[in-house]
């Protein structure tokens, strides 16, 4: 009787020889991650990473509180090494990690989160102490710091008649240097100054529910700003991402490369920009526009109810977001994690 023949080369043979030429974080995840959701977090990283090899551009979709997790040690290194395009995130990710940069300090962490009493709550509001699950943001030196400055080009702005997307008015305190004596962590950990310096676009829906969305509503209730428009709104931030999505598909395809989409998380930050596609498609006739060539989702919402955010990549299919040959993938875990190590697979770390 012939002898079997050798199995093909194994999974954990191949993934070495791909983390080869990386640095110690991708060796260990090569090594390790065989399986289960750790296999879905390699999977979902060389994806990543073929999808940039094969000349993409990379969507990366910020929900939950990223920025106060930190996420920007790794992320505003992907941004700065061109793996990531444009960014959709919540209102409160937008402004927290310019919170962290200048109030980084005074934060304070709450390991024992979970038994906290209702009183002990209660005294951290009376120290003006906003509580981000195990993290406080300190209202004084983080949010009023930065509600002064930007409050200055609110204003300019609306007296001049002039308007401006809210990562805009973000990107102009930046640039104007007046918060650089307050920083109190390196900038090159900062995703905001990284994504100011590449004037990378951000796209922010639902921005009115953020802190500094509250703080921007209270000043149109007083009459300090005019035009409740000067900040620019999220039906313009879809008019923006639908021009942007056709002109860089366009000229991608040239190149055969595609725009990829990496959601952290669920919510608005990531069902907003997701359905450009069917937009461009099914509302303005588009249907020369490409779908989406990546997907990848990190995210610890179970499927049960409706929920989108727990949904299964092929749901999206029938909507007319992905292709049956689209590159998908899931990773169910907790994206403070798994999103770090993903980013340093693709920076070869």
């Amino acid at each position: 009787m012939k002898k079997a023949k050798r199995q093909a080369k194994r999974p954990e043979d191949i993934h070495a020889a791909l983390a080869k030429k990386k640095g110690p974080v991708s060796k260990f995840i090569a090594h390790n991650y065989r399986h289960f959701n750790a296999a879905a977090l390699l999977d979902a990283a060389k994806g990543y990473e073929a999808h940039l090899a094969a000349g993409g551009k990379m969507l990366v979709t910020l929900a939950g509180a990223m920025s106060t997790a930190e996420l920007g040690i790794t992320l505003a290194e992907m941004i700065r090494r061109d793996k990531v395009h444009a960014i959709v995130c919540t209102g409160a990710n937008l402004e927290e990690d310019i919170f962290n940069l200048v109030a980084h300090d005074y934060y304070e962490r709450v390991p024992h989160y979970r038994h906290l009493s209702s009183a002990e709550e209660q005294a951290l509001l009376e120290r003006h102490m906003n509580r981000v699950t195990d993290t406080c943001i300190p209202e004084g030196e983080a949010m009023r710091r930065i509600e002064a400055a930007v409050a200055e080009e609110w204003v300019a702005a609306d007296r001049s008649g002039q308007r401006f997307f809210p990562h805009e008015f973000m990107y102009k305190i930046l640039r104007s240097g007046k918060l650089k004596k307050f920083y109190q962590i390196d900038p090159k950990n900062s995703w905001m100054v990284a994504a100011c310096e590449k004037n990378l676009p951000i796209i922010v829906p639902g921005w009115e529910d953020a802190t500094l969305g509250n703080m921007y509503a209270g000043r149109c209730v007083t009459g300090e700003i005019g035009n409740v428009h000067t900040v620019r709104t999220g039906i313009e931030y879809m008019v923006w991402l639908a021009e942007w999505y056709t002109k860089t598909a366009k000229r991608l395809r040239n190149g055969e490369g595609s725009i990829g989409f990496f959601q952290i998380g669920g919510g608005i930050a990531g069902d907003f920009p997701i359905c450009v596609v069917p937009m461009l498609h099914q509302d303005l006739g588009r249907t020369g526009v490409p779908l989406w060539g990546y997907f990848a989702q990190i995210s610890d919402s179970t499927t049960s109810y409706g929920s989108y955010s727990g949904a299964v990549p092929n749901e999206k299919i029938t909507w007319g977001k992905l292709g049956e040959r689209t590159p998908k993938f899931i990773v169910e875990s907790d994206a403070t994690i798994v999103a770090p190590l993903i980013f340093s697979w693709v920076l070869g770390k």
